[in-house]
């Protein structure tokens, strides 16, 4: 009796081993989709945050369906990049893109603007048939997993009307590496609004941070194209110029350049400064902080300067102008340090590309080859926006940041007028002036950040 019991004891235990083998292969297969999931889904999300799709948010021209198709098509590729259970889900069925505040969530179709200005994106990874080993003993020959992950392109601006449940409760940025040229709220060229005194558009509301010119192409703020210029001649710089689109005659910079320009007044860099990934032609923390990822000094948007700590301040003791000047070298050193070429942004089509130039690393390892399209760049930069209060021409101010602008540096031009740059805006954000914002920022190294969140 006790050889039976014992032969009897042995198939339970080795039934139960038996079967927390399988068990463990499906929780891990199902922990590899998981993870597949949810780099699908931030995958789409930076798609949607980079085509500068959440500055229109009343879904115009096309715009959203185009987006969305490449966010779709580029959040499959790399759900596909991941091995679950042992394979790629490479089959049928085995990705679903879906959005699920667009009017249609599967074929990026719809023309409603439900989604606002935070668009989401929900991605299903599924495998079946996944091999067991000792539970075909039952006749079980295959199991399946699945797992959903949905993430979110978050623009701050009038976010107390969306996505946050009720008013006064705007939910302000906070990206990093961002470049010290701190530019004012005023939209340098606008083809519906004229432009007198201090009446200039603004590029977003001071208030609830409401995008003003809404859209991407032709009056709109995606895709603009303007000079960025410091108002210096070599020994001092000047304060703001009047608030208007047109500047004429800016201090010791002549000639002006080209129109539209729009003026950026040199930001102070944190004392405690610290910055990442500098690259070794950056020669002072100025040019640290524009050629490297400037990690200490924090632009705090939706809070006043006087309660920002420590305060947002412009300093024009800083003389970033001129062709040699701190602009131009840093600006030089981080989009192009070999001189061999820089990335360039083609807008010929939308959602615009980046491309690689011949001096990217990309192209300089031979890891690119045919196509030269990239999803980032280091001419891709964000700039603080401040609401336009009055500049001290002797020295350091406080300002208030209300928002950000993510620019792509087009050229350094030293030929027209010396030391500005030729820029194209890919997304605007805002935060208010501090009288609605609350709450933690939104951080990220996008001004419009992307992150995952649970969907009801």
């Amino acid at each position: 009796m006790t050889i039976v019991l014992v032969a009897l004891t042995m198939i339970a235990i080795m039934a139960m081993a038996a079967l927390s083998i399988d068990v463990v292969t499906l929780y891990l297969a199902n922990a590899e989709a998981q993870r597949a999931a949810d780099a699908a889904a931030l995958a789409g999300a930076r798609i949607l945050s980079i085509t500068g799709m959440t500055g229109d948010p009343n879904n115009t021209g096309g715009h959203w369906q185009q987006a969305c198709d490449f966010a779709s098509k580029v959040a499959v590729a790399v759900a596909e990049q991941n091995i679950v259970g042992g394979t790629a889900p490479t089959g049928v069925g085995q990705v679903t893109v879906t959005f699920p505040n667009n009017s249609d969530a599967a074929a990026c179709t719809g023309d409603s603007p439900a989604f606002g200005v935070n668009p989401l994106v929900t991605v299903k990874v599924q495998s079946a048939s996944l091999p067991t080993f000792f539970a075909r003993i039952w006749g079980q020959t295959g199991a399946s997993v699945s797992a959903t992950a949905t993430a979110e392109a978050f623009n701050s601006s009038n976010s107390d009307t969306v996505g946050n449940g009720g008013p006064s409760t705007l939910t302000p940025v906070q990206p990093r590496c961002v470049k010290p040229w701190i530019v004012p709220n005023r939209d340098p060229e606008n083809g519906t609004i004229s432009c007198t005194g201090n009446t200039c558009p603004h590029f977003v509301s001071n208030t609830d941070g409401s995008i003003q010119s809404k859209g991407i192409g032709g009056a709109g703020i995606i895709g603009r194209t303007f000079n960025l210029f410091a108002n210096c001649d070599g020994t001092t710089c000047g304060p703001l110029a009047p608030m208007t689109n047109v500047v004429t005659s800016p201090l010791g910079f002549p000639p002006p350049p080209p129109t539209p320009n729009l003026e950026y007044l040199p930001g102070e860099i944190a004392p405690s400064f610290s910055a990442s990934a500098v690259p070794s032609c950056a020669a002072d923390l100025y040019q640290d902080a524009v050629a490297g990822c400037d990690e200490t000094t924090v632009y705090q948007c939706g809070v006043k300067s006087v309660s920002a700590s420590p305060p947002n301040r412009v300093d024009l003791s800083e003389n970033p102008s001129g062709t040699s000047g701190d602009t131009v070298v840093a600006a030089q050193c981080l989009i192009d340090p070999k001189g061999k070429g820089s990335d360039t942004l083609d807008t010929s089509t939308y959602p615009y590309h980046f491309k690689a130039g011949d001096g990217n690393p990309l192209v300089l390892a031979g890891a690119l080859s045919g196509d030269n399209t990239i999803t980032n760049s280091n001419s891709v930069v964000t700039l603080p926006i401040y609401n336009g209060g009055f500049i001290n021409p002797n020295g350091k101010t406080d300002v208030t940041i209300v928002g950000f602008l993510q620019v792509f540096i087009n050229r350094i031009n030293n030929v027209d007028a010396p030391g500005y740059l030729n820029v194209t805006v890919l997304n605007v954000t805002g935060c208010g002036d501090g009288d609605n914002a609350v709450g933690t920022a939104v951080s990220g190294t996008s001004p419009v950040p992307v992150r995952l969140i649970t969907y009801p």
